[in-house]
């Protein structure tokens, strides 16, 4: 909710830190559930997989508030949502149309997978099953690799469509109405010059709204590659991702 005399950037701003706030109190609880997962009972497992199914959903929820409310907020102030404040330096660096790249999740899993098979090999316990991410299976294997195949193909198309729009900012239409605009000003043409605003402001705004477009394709297979890589783990390996 906007308080008076403030801007939607700064409403945004608050509810993002508070955001982060959770997102760290889910992962904490991520963290001990991992360290108190009991696997050496079956009815124990299963009420024990049901309860980190839970805590996955919970946090898989907490990332679809956030895109619910940004792209609530698009409509409100497209802009900001690829100028924000709420990001370090580094992070808005890196990102890719105002979040981070959907294969990046693909990429966290392999990484993290790796790495704890590592840690395994390195204890001299290859053969001893933990549940975690060192544990995949070839069927998880082979289902991660085709959906990074699919999420690279959505990529491709959404950056296309992000070029395409970028493009259109010097198009014939507005680099003509953008010179008209110039010469009336400088001739001291009030009238046309306003005129001439208006019409630009006009083809400025359905550009903010094809904006607004590419960003909710963003958003939409950033959730969508976050689920399917959930959805592809037990509930363990969902704990540890």
């Amino acid at each position: 909710m906007i308080t008076p005399g403030e801007t939607y950037r700064q409403t945004f701003h608050r509810f993002f830190d508070r955001w982060l706030v959770e997102l760290n109190t889910n992962l904490e609880c991520l963290v001990s559930a991992a360290d108190h997962h009991n696997d050496n009972n079956d009815n124990e497992n299963t009420e024990d997989d049901s309860h980190l199914v839970q805590l996955v959903d919970k946090c898989v929820r907490h990332y679809d508030e956030l895109y619910k409310t940004k792209s609530d907020g698009a409509k409100q102030d497209i802009l900001c949502m690829f100028t924000p404040t709420w990001l370090t330096s580094l992070e808005y660096t890196l990102s890719w149309i105002a979040g981070w790249r959907p294969t990046t999740a693909i990429h966290l899993f392999y990484s993290k997978s790796g790495l704890q098979l590592e840690a395994k090999l390195a204890d001299l316990i290859p053969v001893l099953s933990t549940g975690d991410l060192g544990d995949l299976s070839l069927s998880q294997i082979n289902r991660v690799d085709e959906l990074q195949k699919k999420t690279v193909h959505k990529e491709r198309v959404i950056s296309e469509k992000m070029a395409t729009l970028q493009e259109s900012a010097a198009d014939t239409n507005t680099v003509d109405l953008s010179n008209t605009i110039s010469e009336m000003m400088r001739n001291d043409e009030g009238e046309g010059s306003k005129e001439s605003v208006e019409k630009l402001d006009s083809l400025m705004e359905s550009k903010k709204d094809k904006l607004q477009e590419v960003l909710h394709m963003a958003d939409s297979l950033r959730m969508e590659t976050l689920r399917s890589v959930v959805e592809i783990l037990t509930p363990i390996q969902g704990v540890y991702f």
